[in-house]
């Protein structure tokens, strides 16, 4: 496993889909791109921006049920991808014993960002997927996290009905 950071959260153009970006934390500092859903997009910026709502967002309340059940989060690993899915697995501890849970990266890295667990990929994948990608200079990622923001303030609760 290589351990990886939260890069941010980035908008593809034209679609306005958002992109988590994970970057290998040492060698290469390869980075592995992932879309993901606005919701959970949403939530990581929250967590990220330190916010706290008034009532629990679905990944503060699966952190406080893991809390009641006398757990607490490990680390993160995303583990493949198959079929331009890719899964992850959040590590639980447990009066002693390692709980594995498959769960959906972006969830994962929610939970992450929440309970500051570190966040790893394994080598096979970040093999397979791994782009060589420069680090981003200040003033880029000043304009990207802008650009979130607009973004995040444009979502409205229609645009989650089906």
């Amino acid at each position: 496993m290589i351990e990886m950071q939260l890069e941010g959260i980035r908008l593809e153009i034209p679609a306005n889909t958002p992109v988590l970006m994970l970057r290998e934390q040492s060698g290469s500092r390869r980075v592995i791109p992932i879309q993901i859903g606005a919701p959970e997009a949403s939530s990581i910026h929250y967590a990220l921006e330190g916010l706290e709502p008034d009532r629990p967002l679905t990944h503060d309340l699966l952190i406080n049920v893991v809390d009641g059940l006398n757990a607490q989060p490990v680390k993160l690993v995303i583990t493949k991808l198959e079929e331009h899915t890719y899964y992850a697995d959040l590590h639980f501890l447990q009066q002693g014993t390692v709980v594995v849970i498959s769960c959906r990266p972006s969830d994962g890295v929610a939970v992450a960002v929440r309970s500051g667990i570190p966040i790893y990929a394994e080598d096979d994948l970040l093999d397979e997927v791994g782009k060589v990608v420069p680090d981003t200079p200040s003033d880029d990622a000043e304009e990207i996290i802008d650009d979130f923001r607009q973004f995040i303030d444009s979502i409205r609760p229609e645009d989650f009905q089906s």
